[in-house]
């Protein structure tokens, strides 16, 4: 085994979301893959793994913590202007070529990721609530990785982060299951979701199946959960009128209430040859999402360069409710009971009964783990 391997299963316990098959293999349900695991062998993820003929999973460390804006996530439907406190640990159930998060999410698949084992950290779940009490942060989030991957630590940080008024999201991949899904809701409010493209070929090169992350949206609304939707527009990759046409047609069809973000690409780890995406992209992309009937489309990452695609609109009167440049909240005007103020229409989301009390202009900031 790599040093990587030797130090993060010495930070394991043993899961719950798995069952127990003979010959002392496993069944593994954190993710849509479902891992069959003999003894002795690891999970797709390569981070859960059988040992004894129980399943072992990632607990007690971070190799990621930061405080953000909780635009950043990007989540424009919860609590606009929070600090959310994010965390991260190590390993992913894909193996996207254009990760910007690569060093943490492809450990213990990718050699160059080795150096992630400097950036682990032992913590606890009380020490995580004591950081975001110290940031301001009103949200905690697990991102960065995969977090389906890492759900029991996760929920063990969660128990302990609502219990101390803390609202908790997940920033995901969407490809769940009905078992680790039914384990998360009882502490989660909020669930972002990347939803790569609408071709299954290329879904299946990144490592996952177009239709486990549709369900995968699909089920995590129908757990009560707060979704959103990010597509990260790549040239060349999933950025044809059709593609996109067929993304916002099932969000659409779904609920035109689901936010959808259309994000600009930029050239990172493997994917070095499209160019990057270009701001008349994104606002192509956002006016599709609009003409397919969604109330809610933004188009993020290029600050200052997508006109109104960057602030949250009345569905009824079109009135200006959230103006943002980039992740910073300039002018919120939704009511305490998340209504538009000028015609009194429902806003979809999960927003403060406190109006007075968002930032303005604020910012989040690093961490520190010493």
């Amino acid at each position: 085994m790599s040093s990587l391997a030797n130090i993060l299963d010495t930070l394991t316990v043993e899961g719950e979301l798995y069952e127990k098959l003979p010959d002392d293999s496993v069944r593994c349900f954190a993710c849509g893959h479902r891992c069959l695991i003999r003894e002795g062998k690891r999970g797709i993820c390569q981070v859960r793994f059988n040992k004894g003929g129980k399943l072992f999973v990632p607990h007690g460390y971070v190799a990621a913590l930061q405080s953000d804006p909780i635009e950043k996530k990007p989540f424009s439907h919860v609590m606009p202007g929070s600090n959310a406190l994010t965390f991260g640990m190590l390993g992913c159930d894909y193996h996207c070529s254009y990760c910007q998060n690569w060093l943490t999410s492809q450990a213990m698949r990718d050699p160059a990721s080795d150096v992630s084992a400097q950036f682990v950290r032992e913590i606890t779940p009380r020490d995580m609530v004591n950081y975001a009490r110290r940031v301001n942060a009103s949200v905690v989030v697990s991102s960065y990785n995969e977090p389906l991957i890492t759900s029991e630590w996760a929920v063990d940080i969660f128990k302990e982060a609502k219990a101390n008024g803390l609202m908790c999201a997940y920033v995901s991949n969407g490809n769940n299951t009905p078992e680790v899904i039914d384990y998360l809701a009882p502490y989660l409010s909020a669930y972002k979701v990347d939803l790569k493209c609408m071709d299954d070929k290329n879904y299946r090169k990144l490592g996952g199946t177009l239709q486990h992350t549709l369900d995968g949206i699909k089920r995590a609304r129908e757990a009560g959960l707060w979704v959103e939707v990010v597509t990260l527009v790549i040239p060349g990759f999933n950025d044809s009128n059709e593609e996109l046409w067929d993304a916002a047609r099932f969000l659409s069809e779904l609920s035109v209430d689901i936010p959808w973000h259309v994000t600009a690409f930029h050239k990172d780890y493997k994917m070095t040859d499209p160019a990057n995406t270009d701001a008349q992209t994104l606002i192509r992309a956002a006016e599709i999402g609009r003409e397919a009937g969604l109330h809610y489309v933004y188009a993020g990452n290029l600050p200052g360069t997508v006109g109104e695609y960057e602030d949250t609109l009345c569905p009824q009167c079109s009135y200006r409710l959230v103006k943002r440049r980039g992740y910073v909240i300039k002018e919120y005007h939704i009511t305490g009971e998340g209504k538009c103020p000028k015609c009194g229409e429902k806003v979809a989301g999960v927003w403060t009964d406190d109006p007075g009390a968002v930032t303005i202009d604020g910012r989040g900031y690093p961490v520190s783990l010493h």
